[in-house]
C-alpha cells in the first residue's frame, strides 16, 4: 500500500495543475461565447478583430472592416475586445497645454 502513495500523490497534483485549470478555463470560455451581444467588438482564435452583427444558434456573423462581414463558428470567438453596452475610451484635451491625452493620461 505505502509503494502506491507516490503515485496517488503524483495524480492528485496533475489534476490540481494541469486538469483542474484547463477545465476552468474552458468553462469560462464556454460562458464567454454564449453572452455574445450584436454590438460587441470581439477578437477571434485567429487574431482577427472584428464587431458582432447577428448572432445564430451556433454561428456568429462579424463584421472585419466596413461592408465586410464573416460568417464564423462561435467556438471562434477568442475573446470580447469591447462591450456594446461599455463607454468607448475617448481623447481628452488638456486645458493647460492644449494637447490631446488619453483617459489613462489625465
Amino acid at each position: 500500500m505505502l509503494e502506491l502513495l507516490p503515485l496517488v500523490g503524483i495524480a492528485l497534483l496533475f489534476w490540481l495543475f494541469i486538469i483542474r485549470p484547463a477545465s476552468r478555463r474552458q468553462k469560462e470560455l464556454g460562458r464567454m461565447q454564449s453572452s455574445l451581444d450584436v454590438g460587441d467588438e470581439v477578437v477571434l482564435t485567429s487574431g482577427i478583430f472584428g464587431t458582432v452583427r447577428e448572432l445564430h444558434d451556433d454561428r456568429v456573423e462579424v463584421e472585419v472592416a466596413d461592408g465586410v462581414v464573416i460568417e464564423v463558428a462561435r467556438g471562434a470567438i477568442g475573446t470580447i475586445a469591447t462591450r456594446a453596452d461599455e463607454p468607448a475610451d475617448e481623447p481628452v484635451e488638456n486645458d493647460e497645454t492644449g494637447t490631446v491625452a488619453g483617459p489613462e493620461e489625465n
